[in-house]
């Protein structure tokens, strides 16, 4: 297993169906956090529900699909990145995050996402990435704008949340666009 260390005693690593306990107590702190801004498969609501998560992106992994990562802080699963779609033979995919707030506002996020689109990018011959968030999640917007990422457009209504459907907003850097951006 590898373990790439980010920042501030952070770590990315695989998060893998052996860590669901650690994925559900994890869900348990973050859950209302990030329910309105990541998909409603995403978060579990308990033991069965987080194996259930991992062991989709592990099957989807395992056929060169998307691919999940913890980020531990101190030893503690705190969030992640993730690529929700990942298609080398198209030459794209998509990114996404959550963390608990107590990991907020140190980085780790953006750190995070780099090391996947550099692995994406340079390792797999990606020519695109993609980043989707609710219109309104400011946070998520300034991340692909650190990431270098260009707004290429808004999904009206197209975000259901709680009996409300929310504008989408769709991000994306280009290889030599990201080329240029980590230099």
């Amino acid at each position: 297993m590898f373990s790439l260390p980010l920042r501030d005693g952070a770590q990315l690593r695989p998060l893998e169906t052996w860590h669901a306990a650690e994925f559900a107590a994890h869900m348990d702190r973050a859950r209302e956090h990030i329910r309105p801004w990541v998909g409603a498969a995403f978060v579990t609501d308990d033991l069965d529900g987080a194996r259930g998560t991992l062991s989709r992106y592990a099957e989807r992994q395992a056929a060169d699909g998307a691919r999940l990562y913890g980020i531990w802080l101190d030893g503690t699963l705190v969030g992640g990145v993730m690529f929700t779609d990942f298609d080398a033979a198209y030459g794209s995919c998509e990114i996404g995050c959550w963390l608990e707030p107590a990991a907020e506002g140190h980085g780790l996020i953006t750190q995070a996402c780099g090391t996947l689109l550099d692995w994406a990018f340079t390792d797999r011959g990606v020519h695109r990435a993609e980043w989707h968030c609710r219109a309104d999640n400011q946070r998520s917007a300034a991340v692909a704008q650190r990431l270098g990422m260009t707004l290429e457009g808004v999904q009206r209504q197209s975000w259901p949340f709680d009996g409300t459907r929310h504008d989408k907003q769709t991000w994306a850097v280009l290889a030599p666009e990201w080329r240029t951006h980590r230099q």
